[in-house]
């Protein structure tokens, strides 16, 4: 999954696809790239962000899936706003990607009747509060429960199960010592059955590590994404898709080597 951020103020990459010509190039390249997923974001959800203004987000967001819905990948919207769900969908949104899993008032309404993959993202409180000191007794235990049951919600109010991907949100109200401990055991989540989504590119977890700013995480971003895979992460978020795909080649390649 390539991230494509129309945002000013994205950790990462704010600014420089915000214009919508740069991010159908953007979108294009990716996809030249090797992308499987492409991920379109109007709102920072960094630590400490400000909600965006609906109308704001909508006007960020629509024209690049209409652009780009065209591409022949399927297009998520990384957004926890119902009105920007209903908009994205109804431009060609194929996945709606919400770091408050869904529970905004009206969020699962806009969604239900949809045949759009779902994510559903484990956030301790809201971006503006999530790293004033957060606390858990088992980070690992009480993540998975509060996914499987989110989803479990979701089933009740009318999605189909196989509609749900469910992500742990490393770096989402968690302590360097949890985002590691969730990265270590993502098997317990892997093991309940549901696919498992992993964004941890460039984030600060790789730079608490290395010690490298956020445009020096590359090979530290690399490191990580393939222990999520290794330990059975289903899908992978990432900044840099070509880089990644040959990372992948070459696991797979391994991999393939002792099958013979």
């Amino acid at each position: 999954m390539g991230i494509l951020n129309v945002t000013p103020d994205s950790f990462s990459d704010g600014g420089r696809f915000l214009a919508i010509d740069d991010a159908i190039a953007r979108g294009h390249r990716m996809r030249e790239e090797g992308a499987d997923i492409i991920d379109i974001g109007g709102e920072s959800t960094r630590p400490g962000a400000v909600a965006v203004p609906v109308d704001e987000e909508i006007a960020r967001v629509v024209p690049v899936v209409a652009a780009l819905h065209g591409l022949g990948l399927p297009l998520s919207v990384d957004t926890r706003t119902p009105q920007v769900m209903r908009a994205a969908l109804a431009a060609g949104a194929d996945m709606i990607n919400d770091v408050q899993g869904f529970r905004a008032p009206g969020a699962v309404d806009a969604v239900r009747d949809s045949r759009a993959a779902l994510c559903v993202m484990h956030m301790l409180g809201d971006p503006s509060t999530m790293q004033h000191s957060p606390v858990y007794r088992d980070v690992v235990s009480e993540v998975v429960a509060w996914l499987y049951r989110r989803r479990q919600d979701l089933v009740d109010d009318g999605v189909d199960a196989d509609r749900i991907v469910l992500d742990p949100g490393i770096g989402f109200g968690k302590t360097q010592p949890d985002n590691l401990r969730l990265l270590h055991d993502l098997p317990r989540l892997v093991a309940g059955g549901a696919p498992v989504l992993i964004g941890v590119s460039r984030k600060s977890v790789i730079g608490h590590l290395t010690g490298r700013s956020v445009d020096a995480r590359l090979a530290g971003s690399l490191a990580a994404m393939l222990c999520a895979v290794e330990r059975g992460a289903h899908i992978v978020r990432v900044h840099d898709v070509a880089q990644t795909r040959d990372a992948l080649r070459v696991r797979d390649g391994i991999e393939a080597a002792g099958a013979d």
